[in-house]
């Protein structure tokens, strides 16, 4: 990229990443970025952070990212939402941030069919903890340098569970 980007902005992608690397666990085929969609109610155009959508392509999730770090989403911000969610006719929505809900918002949350995913502010699409379903994902980068000493049998173990050798070295 040639411009540095916004710190909300990364913070937006890497969301948008990640939720795709857990996109099975949360129900959904795949998440697309920031996009327009129509109201179906009002007629409005919203700007979405970012979509989720299931494999008919017809049913959504709306992803909605806030990288607020003073204090958790109140009930208030999370409204604004769930009206985007009844508008579209999306199936739910997907609230991303760092510091979680408060109470108001969890109960408006569980009410509404909106997922609640926790993530680290300066995460990475490499480092970051990832809070979801009850569930924690955390990536570190990790570099080593590895002198044999006689054979090394390396072993890939895939987040699904396969497990594939890659042979001895």
């Amino acid at each position: 990229m040639s411009k540095a980007l916004k710190t909300w902005e990364t913070y937006e992608e890497v969301a948008t990443y990640l939720l795709n690397e857990i996109a099975r666990e949360l129900g959904v085929e795949r998440f697309e970025g920031k996009q327009k969609v129509i109201g179906r109610k009002s007629g409005i155009e919203w700007e979405i952070d970012a979509k989720g959508v299931c494999e008919d392509d017809e049913l959504f999730f709306i992803v909605e990212c806030r990288r607020y770090v003073t204090s958790r989403q109140n009930q208030e911000k999370l409204s604004s939402l769930a009206y985007r969610i009844i508008d579209t006719g999306a199936k739910g929505g997907i609230v991303v941030s760092p510091l979680g809900l408060q109470a108001g918002a969890a109960q408006l949350a569980q009410a509404e069919n909106i997922y609640n995913v926790i993530l680290d502010e300066n995460s990475t699409c490499a480092e970051y903890v990832l809070r979801f379903l009850e569930r924690v994902r955390v990536g570190k980068r990790m570099e080593a340098t590895v002198t044999p000493m006689g054979s090394l049998s390396l072993k890939v173990t895939r987040a699904d569970g396969s497990v594939e050798e890659l042979g001895e070295v």
